[in-house]
């Protein structure tokens, strides 16, 4: 699916153009019902929480999102420990990649463990703290290396980049979070179907989960 040398060489454009459609100033929009939002889609969820908790957040976000790597160092580590560790949230990653690369590392992820959201969105959340490392012209070795430090060999990297149907799959993610659910740019939640455009900080969050919890 991906030419390597195209590949590389179109990265530092595509890069400038994550970091200028990125993100909106956080703000609060009409969001879709909880149980619209839960349909299945053209990919299975990454899934963190229980089944069973009272607040479901989904996070639609770019891995090139400069915004999303900032939402995932500064936000995540605080709202995983006081909610989903805890039973409160039940909280699912959905890819919404604003450009081959964002792709490319989605595919990556999944191919990765595509049966286990706990390891997953621990490479997620580790592509979004390397992110000014593999978010170059040349990203190749830097991904290729994080694929390997999770257990995937060269082979099977090489694999999953080509894997068209994933790719398609990936793509398909972001379409129907742009037509059905109105997303339009990253991150974008969904807390409970209440729609925050550009993220959130986890006092922001604590008001919206704690609303929640109580009713």
């Amino acid at each position: 699916m991906f030419n390597r040398r195209e590949f590389v060489v179109s990265t530092a454009a595509l890069i400038a153009a994550a970091a200028l459609l990125g993100s909106v100033p956080l703000a609060v929009a009409q969001g879709s019902s909880p149980e619209e939002l839960m349909r299945p889609g053209p990919l299975p969820d990454i899934v963190l929480g229980k089944v069973d908790a009272p607040v479901t957040i989904i996070e639609y976000a770019s891995m090139t999102c400069p915004h999303c790597a900032t939402f995932s160092k500064t936000t995540f580590p605080a709202l995983k420990s006081k909610y989903i560790d805890t039973g409160k949230v039940r909280f699912i990653f959905r890819e919404f990649p604003l450009d081959e690369l964002a792709a490319a590392a989605a595919m990556m992820a999944r191919c990765i463990d595509p049966q286990n959201g706990e390891k997953a969105m621990a490479v997620i959340d580790v592509l979004f703290h390397s992110q000014d490392k593999w978010a170059v012209r040349n990203p190749v070795p830097q991904l290729q290396q994080i694929a390997k430090q999770a257990g995937m060999t060269e082979k099977a990297f090489d694999e999953c980049l080509a894997n068209q149907k994933l790719y398609n799959d990936v793509l398909a993610m972001r379409e129907r979070g742009s037509k059905e659910y109105k997303v339009e740019s990253t991150p974008t939640l969904f807390v409970n179907g209440k729609m925050l455009k550009g993220g959130a900080t986890i006092e922001q969050l604590d008001k919206e989960i704690a609303a929640l919890v109580k009713s």
